[in-house]
């Protein structure tokens, strides 16, 4: 077990001294055990959340879990989650109960939990109980349900993406009878709150191995998102591409990195291809399916309740991952003015990991073309290249001096500045600007009259 805080130690303490059984369970327990130091500590409890307060009189409490036994004790700045021995009880629309939970004892509460490796619990006195083969599950690397599996996942839909989930992140298995139960009850996930669907979604795809589990459980993601029915076992008949949409896109998702933005876009950025499919001379294409793919991620990503920006970002990467992107510092300067940098690098990741699920002779010179573009990009942002008008030497209030006043004409006059620089036909400082700005302006008034 990883060294328990003093807080965790201090909670299990007072609540035995008062006559309570108490113990560390669940995530913080397996995480232990795998030598990963826990981001939370849970205690569970004998005591009922009333007789939790009366224990911790001095404490901060937070009871926003109260209707489900939990309370939250804040000690040291830190917030520990203690909650009461408890059965499951009855789920309405397969949403764990609004009504206080019977208290029971140990055996029972873990005998409700999700997955044996989440089923363990711990005391310094009494050591780990492990009640279902939570440690030797960790040992061969398994995620198995707790007792009646078809029971556990009927009270919490939600734990068929968790299994899922955990299957991707902790690189494990899902044990056989498990994942046939999770296919029979799929259905239960329509009934979870798309909140809770998000949640888990993007765990499940920023883990290890996301792309080897959707491959296998797909038709359970398709519960959840059933644009992705018809990218599965869709072909593209294009030499560019020696797989199907959906093994493209899974291809994709296991070449980038593990951040939510990235994974979102390679799970979504080919999702319009059967939309667009057109042949021509025995050659597949999807013209505009970046426009198409964009609008329909958004719509996906609206209703699972992702927030606005990630929305946003999403959305903008899928709608130029299929652009040519030159290797020239005023191409790249242009990209940085529309995009940013953050949002710049991204894309060219968007691209290489596309580029690297294509058929393979086609991939080198893709990969040698963003590799320059990165080098400027660096050579760029190093020199703090001007790619914005607020990068400019110069501003509206400097304008106003050369008696340009209205509004639209300053906006005007400052993107035409913006333009010379990229170009490099001015040099970005205030006094060649200034000048070429009195021949902008001179050169509309010559127009105008």
């Amino acid at each position: 077990m990883q060294l328990m805080p003093n807080e965790v130690e201090h909670i299990l303490h007072v609540l035995n001294q008062h006559g309570h059984e108490a113990y560390v369970v669940g995530g913080c327990v397996r995480d232990s055990l795998m030598g990963i130091a826990p981001a939370d500590w849970d205690v569970c409890t004998s005591a009922t959340p009333e007789q939790i307060m009366q224990c911790f009189p001095q404490v901060k409490i937070i009871e926003t879990g109260l209707k489900h036994g939990t309370v939250t004790l804040r000690i040291n700045h830190k917030s520990f989650e203690v909650t009461a021995f408890k059965t499951k009880g009855i789920y309405a629309a397969r949403r764990p109960p609004d009504s206080a939970p019977v208290v029971c004892g140990l055996e029972t509460d873990v005998s409700h939990r999700d997955f044996t490796i989440n089923a363990m619990a711990y005391h310094p006195q009494r050591g780990l109980i492990d009640l279902f083969g939570g440690v030797e599950d960790l040992r061969t690397r398994i995620i198995r349900g707790v007792g009646d599996v078809n029971a556990r996942f009927q009270e919490d839909g939600l734990r068929i993406l968790r299994a899922m989930r955990f299957a991707s992140t902790l690189n494990f298995t899902i044990e056989n009878h498990t994942s046939r139960v999770m296919f029979e009850n799929r259905h239960l996930l329509q009934h979870i709150a798309p909140e809770r669907i998000a949640a888990e979604l993007n765990k499940l795809l920023t883990g290890a191995a996301a792309g080897a589990v959707l491959r296998v459980y797909a038709q359970i993601l398709c519960e959840i998102i059933p644009e992705i029915r018809e990218i599965i076992n869709f072909n593209q008949n294009n030499p560019h591409h020696h797989l199907n949409v959906w093994e493209h896109t899974l291809s994709g998702l296991d070449c980038i990195a593990r951040g939510m933005t990235l994974r979102l876009t390679m799970l979504f950025h080919d999702i319009a291809k059967p939309k667009c499919y057109t042949l021509h001379d025995g050659t597949g294409h999807f013209y505009k399916h970046p426009q198409i793919g964009r609008d329909m991620s958004k719509a996906i990503m609206r209703r699972l309740r992702y927030g606005h920006d990630i929305v946003n970002d999403v959305s903008s990467l899928i709608l130029y991952h299929d652009v040519e992107i030159l290797p020239q510092r005023k191409n790249i300067l242009r990209w940085l003015n529309k995009l940013g940098p953050e949002q710049f690098r991204r894309l060219l990741e968007v691209k290489r990991a596309d580029s690297l699920a294509q058929s393979p002779s086609y991939q080198q010179d893709k990969q040698n073309s963003l590799n320059a573009t990165a080098v400027i990009l660096d050579e760029c942002i190093q020199e703090k290249a001007c790619f914005s008008v607020k990068d400019l030497a110069v501003n509206g209030r400097d304008l106003m001096d050369l008696d340009i006043t209205e509004g639209q004409v300053i906006g005007a006059t400052l993107n035409h500045l913006l333009e010379k620089v990229i170009d490099g036909a001015v040099e970005n400082n205030k006094n060649d600007l200034l000048v070429c700005a009195k021949e902008l302006i001179t050169g509309c008034q010559l127009h105008e009259s």
